[in-house]
């Protein structure tokens, strides 16, 4: 993980190598990044909850309907400025994140305040996971080896939870999954098979495996 100084060129943190293309770009889906990073049905639901719980506790204890829903307003409307927090921080994070795949690696270029990049050579890609939400939107996980490790909180909400407390960096949201998983597929088994386009890697192709 490497930070930089400035605004990323083009989503990437500066120009790519003579000889390297940008094959695949998006950026998350700000609506699928507030339901499924910052669980706002699961924010929604506690705070209904919350305002039943206010509604019939002020009528048990004797007042009328009217005045329960009154007694609840503070939590409807702190529910609704909560969610909304949340949304307004998945779409700022979304409109400052990037996902590159080129023909030689994977570049995350994501932050807010300190702009920060990931680089993940196709060499160093032992495997990846694809999986698909119910909203279209999917995640593409990467496993990398154990050393060195990356910081779950650095790198979060672009990051999963892997084996053996490894974290996993993650296309997190991104529309057409099935279609930039095929692409990183297919150009994964060509850099492990190609000599020059990576020589450290002459076993077998990477597979690309559906997560659970």
């Amino acid at each position: 993980m490497s930070r930089f100084k400035g605004r990323p060129m083009d989503g990437l943190p500066g120009r790519l190598p003579a000889g390297e293309r940008v094959l695949w770009q998006a950026k998350p889906d700000w609506r699928s990044l507030a339901r499924h990073a910052f669980r706002i049905r699961l924010v929604a639901l506690y705070f209904a909850l919350l305002v039943v719980w206010r509604i019939v506790g002020s009528m048990s204890a004797g007042h009328d309907l009217r005045y329960a829903v009154v007694s609840a307003a503070s939590c409807i409307l702190l529910g609704a400025a909560g969610i909304l927090l949340f949304c307004l921080f998945a779409w700022a994070i979304a409109r400052t994140t990037t996902y590159t795949i080129t023909d030689r690696r994977v570049v995350l270029t994501y932050g807010m305040a300190l702009p920060k990049s990931l680089n993940l050579p196709f060499q160093t890609i032992e495997g990846v996971a694809l999986r698909h939400n119910a909203d279209g939107t999917g995640d593409i996980a990467f496993r990398l080896p154990a050393k060195p490790r990356l910081s779950y909180l650095l790198l979060w909400p672009h990051v999963r939870a892997g084996g053996q407390g490894r974290a996993q960096p993650v296309l997190r949201c991104v529309a057409a999954p099935d279609e930039a998983a095929g692409l990183l597929s297919q150009t994964l088994q060509a850099a492990v098979t190609g000599a020059e386009t990576a020589p450290a890697r002459a076993g077998a192709p990477v597979r690309l495996a559906q997560a659970a």
